[in-house]
């Protein structure tokens, strides 16, 4: 269908399941402003949708929520309006469903632990200094 949202190489968005409002732009912008109903209310739940898994639905509603919603009241243009709330809604769920890099467990070298013995035996020893004498018994 022409109103599917593609997001990835894989994954289009049906139109039913895309609920869009139109409502009136706040703002300057004169009569026109006050009478075209311009802003475009985007939304999409992610736990009702057919088209994801459902480990991807876990990872989307871990990062974005239950229910996405975007809002362009950009443009003065309805249709404008409308492609950039469907652009920004694909960006968001495209980048939620990214896997998170696994973290590779490294040792610190051999000269970042001298570095950092540096410079606690530095930090003491400027310490040591700021102290009064000791009266020697």
């Amino acid at each position: 269908m022409a109103d599917d949202l593609p997001v990835g190489d894989h994954l289009v968005i049906p139109a039913w399941e895309l609920v869009e409002t139109f409502s009136p732009s706040g703002g300057p912008g004169g009569q026109h402003a006050n009478k075209a109903a311009t802003r475009v209310e985007l939304r999409f739940s992610v736990e009702h949708s057919s088209v994801l898994r459902p480990e991807q639905k876990r990872r989307v509603i871990a990062r974005l929520g239950a229910e996405l919603r975007v809002v362009a009241d950009d443009e003065r243009s309805q249709a404008r309006n409308r492609d950039i709330a469907r652009t920004r809604l694909a960006d968001s769920l495209r980048q939620a469903l990214i896997p998170p890099r696994r973290r590779v467990k490294t040792k610190p070298s051999r000269g970042s632990k001298e570095r950092r013995l540096r410079s606690k035996r530095e930090t003491s020893e400027k310490k040591q200094q700021r102290q009064k004498p000791r009266p020697e018994d």
